[in-house]
């Protein structure tokens, strides 16, 4: 394949019209109630399949694809540098994409389940360490609308571990400040309710003036109910949250990679190292399958091995 070629299928040509796509995508929006960024991932996992075909010359009907075809698909996605965890999450959105096509009698079968899923390198999360977490949370500058709301943003993520697409999505109504209490709403729109500090209850006090100022900016508000906004007053997004993130792992010198998700895993981490129990930490976190949550405990005993190692004096081999 010349590189041009290969340049443009990575940049992204004009997208092929397939209507079975939007059929799918209305399916997950209204009938399975999935979130906008979930909707997104699918639609753009989709479009990057039928985009293959056709820069390939395979063809665009769905009643044509077989698992052969899908298996090109995940070649190609090997020789231009996808990691196995991505090419695995697009073979699983082709699963779902034919599974509802085949329940729906538009083809026989489904070819995505003949393909096996690449084997991905089990990796724990990382997590920051409870002397990183006071750094980063003093990041922010409270002297200043940004830095309150930032602050506020920082200190309910680690109190809470919810995800930032949770957060961006709170309402000033899910906020209950007396309980302290959050309304949570999680994949497929499951609500949940989740405890948070009292520390984090000051500071998200503390950014409600400021909330009010930056609402009071916007003087037609989409979206008025939103609790965390941006600096024009409409609802702030994940996307802003990362950069912010990212600003502050700069200024905090952090040696880890640290993004809105690390502090959803520290949370989970300090919490079970500290003896919470993991069905708790399951019921917080939100997690449909307690197997999810029990990575956590995969991360403590590999610790809790690491400091045996160490520690003990007969751990080790023997020394003649």
């Amino acid at each position: 394949m010349k590189q041009g070629e290969e340049d443009r299928r990575r940049k992204g040509g004009p997208k092929p019209k397939v209507p079975e796509i939007d059929s799918f995508l209305e399916y997950l929006r209204f009938e399975k109630n999935y979130a906008a960024n979930t909707l997104e991932a699918y639609e753009r996992d989709l479009r990057e399949f039928f985009s293959f075909l056709s820069d390939s010359g395979s063809g665009q009907g769905v009643t044509d694809i077989d698992h052969l075809v899908i298996r090109r698909f995940l070649g190609h996605l090997q020789r231009i540098g996808n990691r196995k965890s991505s090419s695995s999450r697009k073979l699983a959105s082709l699963r779902s994409f034919f599974r509802y096509l085949n329940r729906e009698g538009i083809v026989r079968t489904n070819p995505a389940r003949l393909v096996n899923t690449p084997k991905t390198e089990q990796l724990n999360p990382a997590v920051l360490s409870e002397e990183d977490i006071v750094q980063m949370l003093e990041c922010p500058n409270r002297s200043s609308p940004k830095g309150m709301r930032d602050a506020a943003i920082l200190e309910l993520l680690y109190a809470t571990g919810i995800r930032v697409s949770e957060l961006t999505g709170l309402n000033i109504g899910d906020i209950q400040f007396q309980q302290r209490l959050i309304m949570v709403r999680g994949k497929g729109r499951k609500e949940r309710l989740v405890p948070f500090s009292e520390r984090a209850a000051g500071v998200l006090q503390a950014y409600r003036p400021v909330r009010a100022v930056l609402l009071r900016k916007s003087k037609e508000s989409s979206d008025p109910e939103a609790f965390f906004l941006n600096l024009r007053g409409g609802r702030l997004t994940a996307r802003s949250v990362q950069r912010m993130v990212s600003g502050c792992v700069t200024s905090a010198a952090a040696a880890l990679e640290v993004h809105p998700h690390t502090f959803r895993h520290s949370f989970a981490t300090h919490l079970l190292r500290r003896g919470a129990d993991l069905r708790s930490i399951q019921e917080m976190l939100g997690h449909a399958d307690l197997s999810t949550t029990q990575k956590y405990t995969h991360l403590n005993l590999e610790e809790l091995l690491e400091t045996y190692r160490k520690s003990h004096p007969r751990s080790g081999k023997r020394k003649d």
